[in-house]
């Protein structure tokens, strides 16, 4: 009960679409009609998320500032074959936001001279698995499936990242990357609590104001697919009666731009109207990983035998999930 009530009213914020839903009534507007369900759906899910959104980032920013990239280099640096993955991708999930984000991170990493499965294990589950949409997937799906979909995720990161050392495609990183100057690098000054609190209320004020926009956008076609969209549409697309839901829903994942905080609502209403849960999620791992802006950043940065392993690797892992969460779908939820 306890932890239900946690779920519920905590991580989901029932008692606000309860609140919501009664103002809206207050003003003459029906949450039962389509119109008013849709925007009970917008005002409520763009409130819950930029909670979660600022509190979030204030406290994984707050724990990334004691982990500076020379300071992670360092730590990685200590570990050797698929422990050094594993650390890899576990330093990724306290890593924020996107995968647009992450590469700067990966190209320091890489020009540092760590191993490049290592930096592709972080640079894979950076995006995907950080520790918001571990508390995002529970105010939605529910604990377990938060779980098994975050450790999928570090599962893909870490095979995905030892099959590519295993390749040897060391020469497939771009030459201004390989002969980087590495004499200068330092260990970034110590911060006091003061400076560290600083340093997450700006990372706050910077996120928000990058993925707001986002944010609007996604649970305004989040609100469109709840309240607009038949559900049998859904069910015969992204349902069980499609065989090939989830390689559709990984394909239109790729062009689409979006963080976690973003793809939530939408996931949220395609769940509702009768897709599959690992369809669902197989789309919000290609969407948040596998990004188009994203691939475009990082064809500057390896060539293109490189990253066309890197998007195969991660298209395969990610079908492979969704459809893995598809036939347990009525265990975990």
């Amino acid at each position: 009960m306890m932890w239900n009530f946690i779920q519920t009213q905590i991580f989901g914020m029932k008692w606000l679409s309860i609140l919501i839903g009664q103002f809206m009534s207050v003003l003459g507007l029906d949450i039962e009609s389509r119109i008013g369900g849709s925007i009970h759906f917008f005002i409520y899910d763009v409130i819950k998320i930029t909670i979660l959104l600022c509190l979030l980032i204030f406290v994984i920013s707050f724990i990334q500032s004691f982990f500076p990239p020379e300071r992670s280099r360092k730590i990685m640096g200590r570990f050797h074959g698929i422990g050094a993955n594993i650390v890899g991708a576990l330093l990724g999930t306290v890593t924020p936001f996107c995968s647009c984000s992450s590469i700067p991170i990966f190209m320091g990493f890489t020009s540092a001279g760590l191993p490049l499965g290592v930096t592709f294990s972080f640079l894979i589950s950076s995006p995907m698995v950080d520790m918001a949409s571990l508390v995002l997937l529970m105010s939605i799906f529910g604990v377990r499936i938060a779980i098994v979909y975050v450790v999928m995720g570090l599962v893909i990161a870490v095979a995905g990242g030892t099959l590519i050392e295993k390749l040897h495609m060391e020469d497939q990183i771009a030459d201004f990357i390989r002969n980087a100057n590495r004499s200068f690098e330092m260990e970034a000054p110590s911060l006091t609590f003061k400076e560290r609190m600083i340093y997450a209320k700006d990372q706050v004020s910077s996120t928000v104001k990058r993925v707001f926009p986002y944010i609007l956008l996604g649970v305004g076609i989040g609100a469109v697919i709840h309240n607009w969209i038949p559900e049998e549409w859904i069910r015969i697309v992204l349902g069980g009666r499609n065989p090939f839901g989830v390689v559709l829903a990984t394909i239109l994942g790729i062009p689409m731009y979006a963080d976690i905080f973003s793809i939530i609502p939408i996931a949220e209403a395609l769940l509702s109207k009768g897709a599959l849960l690992g369809t669902i999620l197989s789309f919000m791992m290609a969407v948040t990983t596998l990004s188009l802006p994203s691939i475009i950043m990082l064809k500057k940065v390896i060539k293109a035998k490189l990253l066309a392993t890197f998007i195969v690797i991660c298209t395969i892992g990610i079908i492979l999930v969704g459809y893995g969460f598809n036939i347990f779908q009525n265990i975990l939820f």
